[in-house]
């Protein structure tokens, strides 16, 4: 984890090894300011850290477009907020050994704030997205990620039902937009990656 860390400060990046959820939660807390806005990307472990009530619930404005109950448009202006929100809050599909973040979106809203809007964006890693390589990393997506959120979102898609990519041409399709940071865009102020010592997220 050491050499991991120390890759991504080469490449521009904060990082952080921490070996529980509650000292990733505690520590991300103690990142944002309160009454700072914060976005939230459509993120499953940021979700499992159950951070976001807390945030609200000492004054912080959190942008949210997963939040239940949302019309279209709802979920659209949330997004949009979240994209010029002062902190922005999501995980990666992959994180290289050599420290790059490899991201696949179905609407890009998320790729799109970690390279430039937000100040500051924070990314939770756990460790079962941690790969070898870019290669790697996508394999890791179209195997693993695309399917699992596939069945999530319960959508008609053939990953969701054989858990492999076909390269599909269907409507439902996830895959639409890959993203690889090599390095701290300047597009945003401060680039943290919080890596968890355990499974997080898809």
């Amino acid at each position: 984890m050491e050499d991991l860390v120390q890759a991504l400060r080469k490449n521009g990046i904060d990082a952080t090894f921490l070996s529980t959820c509650e000292e990733a939660k505690t520590h991300i807390l103690q990142l944002i300011p309160a009454h700072a806005t914060v976005g939230i990307g459509g993120s499953v472990t940021i979700r499992q850290l159950n951070l976001i009530q807390d945030l609200r619930e000492r004054g912080n404005e959190v942008y949210e477009h997963w939040q239940p109950g949302l019309s279209n448009e709802e979920r659209k202006q949330a997004a949009w907020r979240a994209l010029n929100a002062q902190y922005y809050l999501a995980s990666s599909n992959a994180l290289t050994k050599d420290g790059k973040l490899v991201n696949t979106d179905n609407t890009g809203n998320r790729v799109a704030a970690m390279v430039f809007g937000p100040s500051h964006v924070i990314i939770v890693v756990g460790t079962n997205k941690i790969v070898r390589d870019v290669a790697d990393g996508i394999k890791r997506i179209k195997e693993k990620a695309a399917p699992f959120n596939c069945l999530r979102r319960k959508e008609n898609t053939p990953c969701a039902e054989t858990g492999r990519c076909q390269n599909c041409d269907s409507p439902s399709r996830l895959c639409r937009v890959t993203t690889i940071i090599e390095k701290k865009t300047r597009g945003v102020e401060s680039l943290s990656v919080i890596i968890v010592g355990t499974e997080l997220g898809y």
